[in-house]
């Protein structure tokens, strides 16, 4: 059965082996959220104050748009997804990367995007990449990357995920 998506996903892969991955789509999603972007721009509002965000799939074409746009966008919002292209993202990450706030919540019981994958992902950020890590509970930091487990959460959202992200947005809005 076909069913539309950002990108065809047959496997998660493993963040050191995504070659698997359908870079084809993904470079493609990326592309597409970046022409609404610059909608967006034409039409007034400065990258500065534009927000771009995604669950699952969605999430992680936001990422990776996040880490590969030239623009300085005002965040990203990165909810129960992966860090997709793993095996070449240090190639593909652009300068001022490591400016653009994140947000990353991940549910612990997520039984679709494991919250291994998750975790893995932030590490993969902070650790190999080099963007710094906000600590919990955290409100807001510029720049750097904010990362919330929910502990009973599965493949979903919850009010407090939404609390939190609404939070984050707003300052990140400042």
């Amino acid at each position: 059965m076909r069913m539309p998506a950002w990108f065809d996903l047959s496997t998660l892969s493993s963040l050191t082996d995504s070659s698997s991955d359908d870079e084809p789509g993904l470079l493609s999603s990326v592309s597409s959220v970046e022409s609404l972007i610059q909608s967006e721009i034409d039409a007034g509002i400065p990258a500065e104050k534009i927000v771009v965000g995604g669950f699952s799939q969605g999430g992680a074409v936001a990422c990776l748009l996040g880490l590969t746009t030239p623009r300085k966008l005002a965040g990203v919002g990165c909810l129960s997804t992966w860090v997709v292209l793993g095996h070449k993202i240090e190639e593909l990450v652009k300068p001022g990367a490591k400016d653009i706030p994140i947000f990353w919540g991940h549910g612990k019981d997520d039984p679709v995007v494991e919250y291994e994958y998750g975790v893995r992902s932030v590490e993969l950020l902070t650790k190999k990449l080099g963007f710094p890590l906000v600590p919990t509970n955290t409100p807001f930091a510029r720049p750097g990357l904010r990362f919330e487990s929910y502990p009973g959460m599965a493949h979903s959202s919850s009010p407090q995920e939404i609390a939190d992200f609404k939070a984050w947005l707003a300052e990140a809005l400042k």
